[in-house]
């Protein structure tokens, strides 16, 4: 028969989160659904276009044999009217997912899509919307990263899942951890969602976690819903991963090319992407966004402020390496295939007059510093680590440094290419990240010139510097990262949500929403803050 999910009842009813995931006979889902025939991970769509779109389910047949597995999609829910379609073969290869990609749609317009497989079954009835042409009066986009399973339940997704003014949803990446369990969640009951128990370094493991990660309902009413752009962060492979090697891989966990191949095979398995590691994406008149590869392809091996800090006199260490090393120009975050294909994107957009430049990129552009009385802010039940961050942190500040050095804070002349590439387009270019946890509005600066804006996502669920510090000093802790920092305008260290970004010809508005928690089922939010830039500004303003 044919399922529709219904957004809406899926909020109202509870059946989403925890509970969600416990089948009868209290089989975790994500076991079950492995193991289980037909569709078993509801539907997804991605990479839209004005004409087409990409389609993505999964279907396992009853014997585990290859299947053929048909899409359609049609201008109404009761698919009176079939648009297009496709179909494709699938099986244990490709872990029995399938992805079609339909064309001769109409722009800007929303579709309806389903699955039907060679017994007949259909799939989960999924929504989706073709990108805009000509002239767009307002555009839409919801902005998720930093999706950790252990420490929460994914509510951001559920409250913008049931949303009606998101025309499209960006991931910037950490749509899911590589961790064993208990390496890095709460150690709560939610940890037991976590699939396999064990930490990820071949294709059954990431397969295995990618199920149980999209046997959440919250992120597959998300997938169901709206068109989703994803590109990878760090955790689809490792934490702190670069093109040869991650923070989190030892020499005794086998090759890493090995791993991180087949982390992104596993990927472009489970998720609703193209196989090209960077793409532009036309929105009509009004913008074209840029989807960007910041860790797998090129990115250069980030330095170290534990390395540099045990090398002798911490200050002249850090002195030396703010005028060498810090400096050097071949040190990369896109490398140089992509930078050119993305200013020479740049130069593309601004001959065509698009408003907007945005560029989407998995860790924050825009520098920030740690105050020198940072410390005191510091939980004294916070562990050894927060702490040797923070006192790392304070040393490089006062260095003139920036904090982290696995964002664009360690790739100072990257940064700056990238920027004066902005400058020369003179594009208007608004920056959407991830990957801190926390949430950021930026100025970007170059020298001394304003060139666009950065929105910084803070997490779904992962946790972020209120972790470490006491919470009584959360607006403190603010303030005074501002006030120490020449990029940043402002910024919240205890939230947990998404960002909605509204394009229009006369600003670019970012709504940074706030859950009200992670810990339970619930969609209430907090007051959120709103910040926007308009068209030739280049620097932010309150909204």
């Amino acid at each position: 028969m044919t399922i529709i999910i219904d957004r809406r009842a899926l909020l109202t009813t509870g059946a989403f989160g925890l509970g969600g995931l416990v089948l009868p006979g209290g089989s975790l889902a994500a076991q079950a659904l492995l193991g289980g025939q037909g569709f078993t991970h509801g539907v997804a769509s991605g990479e839209p276009d004005s004409d087409s779109v990409l389609l993505w389910t999964r279907f396992v047949s009853a014997t585990g044999a290859p299947s053929k597995v048909k899409a359609e999609i049609s201008p109404s829910r009761d698919f009176a009217k079939i648009a297009s379609g496709g179909e494709m073969i699938t099986g244990s290869w490709r872990d029995h997912t399938a992805k079609i990609t339909v064309s001769g749609l109409t722009p800007g317009t929303t579709y309806y899509y389903r699955f039907i497989g060679p017994d007949g079954s259909t799939s989960p009835v999924g929504r989706t919307r073709t990108l805009p042409l000509g002239k767009v009066p307002k555009f839409n986009i919801a902005v998720f990263s930093c999706a950790n399973l252990g420490f929460g339940l994914f509510n951001a997704y559920a409250h913008a899942a049931s949303r009606d003014d998101i025309d499209l949803v960006l991931h910037l990446g950490d749509y899911l951890y590589e961790y064993a369990r208990g390496g890095y969640d709460n150690g709560s009951g939610l940890s037991k969602r976590i699939l396999p128990e064990t930490e990820l370094y071949n294709l059954a493991d990431y397969r295995l976690r990618y199920a149980s990660y999209r046997s959440d309902p919250n992120l597959q009413a998300l997938h169901a819903a709206f068109p989703m752009i994803a590109n990878t962060d760090d955790h689809e492979g490792a934490n702190d991963a670069w093109e040869g090697g991650a923070e989190n891989h030892q020499p005794d966990e086998g090759d890493w090319t090995n791993r991180k191949n087949a982390a992104m095979q596993v990927w472009r398995e489970w998720m609703p992407v193209s196989e090209q590691p960077w793409k532009s994406y036309d929105i009509g008149d009004l913008a074209t966004y840029f989807r960007t590869d910041t860790r797998m392809v090129a990115r250069s091996r980030p330095a170290s402020y534990g390395t540099i800090l045990r090398s002798g006199d911490p200050a002249a260490a850090l002195s030396a390496f703010r005028d060498g090393v810090w400096q050097d120009p071949a040190a990369t975050m896109l490398g140089t295939e992509q930078e050119n294909w993305l200013y020479h994107g740049f130069r593309a957009a601004s001959r065509q007059k698009k408003t907007w430049h945005v560029l989407g990129v998995g860790t924050n552009i825009g520098y920030n510093s740690t105050p020198p009385d940072a410390l005191d802010w510091l939980d004294p039940k916070a562990d050894v680590r927060a702490n040797a961050y923070f006192r790392a942190g304070i040393a490089a500040g006062k260095a003139g440094l920036p904090y982290n050095l696995d964002n664009w804070g360690g790739y100072p002349q990257a940064k700056s290419r990238l920027l004066r590439a902005a400058q020369a387009t003179d594009a208007n270019l608004v920056a959407v990240t991830g990957d801190s946890h926390n949430a950021w509005a930026f100025d970007l600066i170059d020298g001394d010139r304003e060139v666009g804006v950065e929105f910084g996502g803070h997490s779904v669920t992962s946790p972020g510097i209120e972790s470490a510090t006491r919470a009584e000093d959360k607006e403190k802790v603010a303030k005074a990262l501002v006030a120490n920092s020449k990029e940043l305008r402002w910024t919240d260290t205890s939230n947990r949500g998404y960002m909605h970004v509204s394009l229009t010809p006369a600003a670019a508005t970012c709504e940074w929403i706030f859950m009200d928690t992670v810990k339970m089922v619930s969609t209430a939010t907090k007051a959120g803050h709103r910040m926007k830039v308009r068209p030739g500004r280049k620097m932010l303003e309150s909204a």
